[in-house]
């Protein structure tokens, strides 16, 4: 009964809690008093407001002005340091913990954008800085002592020497307090890279001596971990003179702490030491590390587990094979540590302890996971299948989702140590890509296509081969992947995985792309509510349709693309035709869009969503560019035609007003020139303009010819004595002549030559085209007339085998024959006068 009592108090309170949580919080007003004194007189300007606020104002009104020092230093500088500053030193004496802060941020932020010179600011800043430094209260101290060192990398080295330096061998003291003695440490850190080696060891070794024998541990923790600062700054020489007795005593400190500060110094500065030092001192600190770690000092269990890779392939070439052994048997056990059974009570006591210690084994097998790489590395790639296999299989199937992280995140840089080897771990690659965490998934689709790539090739210095025929579970463990990234609210891990699947042309077959991830990526296009899913899914399934060689599937693709998306009932999915299109302008050929989608882009001109049709007009310029002249004129026509029944039709403000804008760089736009097909149609009409005129020409010299011919044979003879209506028959018989000559004297195929310069102006033809007709024409013009001027003086005749001469042959009879009617007429009339004359 005693533990249902228990549970019921429990409830009580846990209820009395609740009630207190739902009581109505009551606004705090201000009264009018307050609000009187939180007044500030509005004439006031910047400098004046902060100095009154800084003396009269309440804490908060302080603060907002500390915070809005760099401000008035950038606006005013000179004013803010002669009236505000000291206002500020005055105030920072009794200030809280926020004011503080806030000026330790102001400060530095005022350093780094460098509103005054260093030499101003150390005069008016630096005093301000050391003053506050040694805060009682440990955070404000921290932010003075992160400001302060940030200062003294600017600092020149005098002032450094008299301003910081000097004062130090006091504040080291350790009569002065704690506080002061750990900031002193952080100080003398900083300052080993500021001042030449004999100046550190005739001025600082000292202090840095005196501190890592300090009477509190804490003080030599911090000692201890900037040693290796010192050491850096020191030399090779002095380091090993000075530094390395120093942690090898703090190694044995009392302090677990101070120990663990010292063997962590001690692998950052392997590679200062020599191969003596190493074997002689090091090692022995690291084996007693090892071996105390289990038993009395598990407090160096997980740092150790974290530095374990760089600190066997330091000591590297100092192992005795033993040594080796052992040290790869102690990675072996961390890897498996707190995973065995328990054997013993399960008390309450127990259980706590053991969730403790638990905490602590999955951080030691998650640093195992981070060294895996690097134990490779230590064993050599040849023997991993032998040695770490099972260690790998254990850490990719650990039961916590931080160590199976980590080594996904970790997976590619083991598949490139192991190169030709990476086929073990192919197994480990499908488990991991199954695996129930999307965070691990996540973390190994990072560099997905460079392990499928190296899985593909049986690492860098293989052949071509694919082994993925090894692999039988890869392409149903890629698509459960991508599912169970599907169903799960973490959109950017699908999204990611898409992206990543772009690479699988290169892994897999096209067949294998078409039936298990092409027709998903186009569903995914078509159902998912998420935009940069649907235009990662459009990205990768534009690839897939790139390396896919067969053109039935490539026109399946292609009609459901354009059928489903483009000509889909919702607005949606026609917008995601225009995002497919954008991406298909980017990996194919211009003439491979022109040929496939230009034309259903064009006629979403029409649709009823405005939102498409502005979307449309943003890819004009676009779908522009994979024009080519003349090639594409018919397309480029269209084009227009669009942007025209655009300009006029549209009624939408938005729409319209992006049209023009449109329009404007579409006119600026130059459009590529097919030098190829320019060059052959320039080839053709060259040999076409030849053609005529060696026709034209050897039709006059056959015109020639005839013209003498009929001048021997029918003879025409115009008297000079003939009376006037003779003259007028005459003209007469020429004009009709000349009409039928000029009527006949183009042949119909030529009719519209002279149209071809517009028409090659207006689609950009080349001009010599258009040369050539003209000069045909003028040629036949002149040839014309030079023939019209013989036949009037009776020379002109023509061959019957021309239709040219056919016809001009024609119109003489024609004439002969009207001129002889006419005669005939004439008697007639004369006849009938003498007969009326002589009745």
């Amino acid at each position: 009964m005693e533990p249902a009592h228990g549970n019921l108090f429990g409830y009580i309170e846990d209820l009395q809690e609740l009630t207190i949580i739902e009581r109505p919080v009551r606004r705090s007003l201000k009264t009018p008093e307050e609000i009187e004194r939180l007044t500030v007189d509005e004439e006031l300007n910047d400098i004046e407001r902060a100095v009154y606020l800084l003396s009269s104002g309440q804490d908060i009104q302080g603060t907002s002005v500390v915070a809005n020092l760099p401000v008035l230093m950038r606006l005013n500088p000179a004013e803010t340091l002669r009236r505000v500053l000291p206002k500020i030193r005055e105030v920072l004496h009794v200030a809280g913990v926020e004011m503080q802060l806030t000026a330790a941020v102001s400060f530095l932020t005022i350093l780094q954008e460098e509103s005054v010179s260093i030499h101003t600011y150390s005069h008016s800043f630096l005093h301000i800085i050391l003053q506050n430094v040694e805060h009682r209260d440990s955070g404000v101290s921290n932010a003075w002592l992160e400001t302060l060192l940030a200062v003294i990398e600017t600092l020149p080295k005098e002032t450094i020497r008299h301003e910081i330096l000097n004062p130090l061998v006091s504040k080291a003291q350790l009569s002065q307090t704690l506080q002061s003695r750990l900031v002193s440490c952080k100080i003398l850190g900083k300052l080993a890279n500021k001042f030449e080696a004999h100046i550190i060891k005739r001025e600082i070794l000292p202090l840095v001596k005196s501190l890592c024998q300090d009477v509190e541990y804490e003080v030599r923790s911090c000692m201890c971990r900037q040693l290796e600062h010192i050491a850096q700054g020191i030399g090779t020489e002095l380091t090993k003179n000075v530094v390395l007795p120093e942690l090898v005593e703090l190694a044995r400190d009392e302090g677990s702490s101070v120990r663990l500060a010292a063997f962590e110094t001690l692998v950052n500065l392997l590679e200062m030491f020599d191969a003596d030092d190493r074997s002689q001192t090091v090692l022995p600190l690291v084996k007693s590390f090892c071996e105390k770690s289990f038993k009395a000092d598990e407090s160096i269990l997980v740092s150790l587990s974290f530095h374990l890779g760089k600190l066997c392939n330091g000591l590297y070439g100092i192992f005795t094979p033993e040594q080796h052994l052992r040290f790869l048997e102690f990675y072996k056990k961390l890897c498996t540590l707190g995973l065995q059974q328990e054997n013993g009570h399960n008390d309450n006591q127990i259980q706590f302890q053991t969730l403790e210690q638990e905490k602590k084994y999955i951080s030691v097998r998650k640093n195992c996971a981070y060294n895996f790489p690097a134990m490779i590395v230590f064993v050599d790639p040849k023997n991993f299948h032998l040695e770490l296999y099972s260690t790998f299989f254990c850490l990719c199937h650990d039961p916590e989702v931080p160590v199976r992280y980590t080594m996904a995140v970790g997976f590619y840089e083991v598949a490139k140590i192991l190169n030709s080897g990476v086929y073990a771990i192919h197994k480990e690659l499908v488990t991991l890509l199954q695996d129930e965490s999307l965070e691990v998934l996540d973390a190994l689709i990072g560099h997905l296509p460079e392990i499928l790539e190296l899985m593909a090739t049986g690492g860098e210095n293989s052949g071509s081969e694919s082994k993925l025929l090894t692999v039988p579970d890869l392409i149903p463990a890629l698509t459960t992947a991508e599912q169970r990234a599907a169903t799960s609210l973490k959109w950017r891990t699908h999204e990611k995985l898409l992206q990543k699947y772009a690479c699988l042309p290169h892994i897999i077959s096209s067949d294998q792309i078409y039936y298990r991830f092409l027709h998903r990526m186009l569903t995914i296009i078509m159902t998912n509510n998420v935009l940069p899913v649907q235009k990662a899914a459009a990205r990768t399934l534009c690839v897939y349709l790139r390396y896919n060689r067969k053109q039935e599937q490539r026109h399946e693709v292609i009609q459901k693309l354009i059928e489903q998306l483009g000509q889909g009932k919702s607005y949606w999915n026609r917008l995601r035709f225009l995002d497919t299109c954008e991406f298909i302008m980017e990996l194919f050929s211009k003439s491979f869009f022109c040929k496939y989608f230009f034309l259903p882009v064009l006629e979403l001109t029409h649709d009823p969503v405005a939102n498409v049709r502005m979307k449309l007009c943003y890819l004009l310029p676009k779908v522009k560019s994979t024009l080519k002249v003349p090639t594409d004129k018919h397309l480029l026509q269209q084009l227009e035609l669009c942007i025209r029944k655009l300009l006029c039709q549209e009624k939408d403000k938005d729409v319209l007003t992006i049209v023009k804008r449109t329009v404007l760089e579409l006119d600026r736009m130059e459009i590529s020139v097919d030098a190829e097909q320019l060059e052959k149609e320039k080839q053709q009409n060259e040999g076409r303009s030849a053609n005529i005129s060696d026709k034209m020409f050897e039709k006059k010299r056959r015109d020639s010819k005839t013209s003498s011919a009929l001048a021997k044979n029918i003879p025409l003879s115009v008297s000079g004595s003939s009376t006037p209506s003779t003259s007028k028959e005459g003209k007469k018989s020429k004009l009709v002549r000349s009409q039928s000559f000029s009527t006949q004297a183009l042949h119909p195929k030529y009719g519209n030559i002279d149209k071809c310069p517009n028409k090659s102006s207006a689609t950009g033809y080349s001009s010599s085209i258009s040369g050539v007709g003209k000069g045909s024409i003028l040629q036949f013009s002149d040839d014309s007339f030079r023939t019209r001027s013989t036949s009037n003086i009776g020379n002109a005749a023509f061959p019957s085998s021309s239709p040219l001469a056919t016809s001009s042959r024609n119109s003489v009879n024609s004439v002969d024959q009207k001129n002889n009617g006419n005669k005939d007429s004439q008697s007639r009339k004369m006849s009938l006068k003498n007969r009326k004359s002589n009745p």
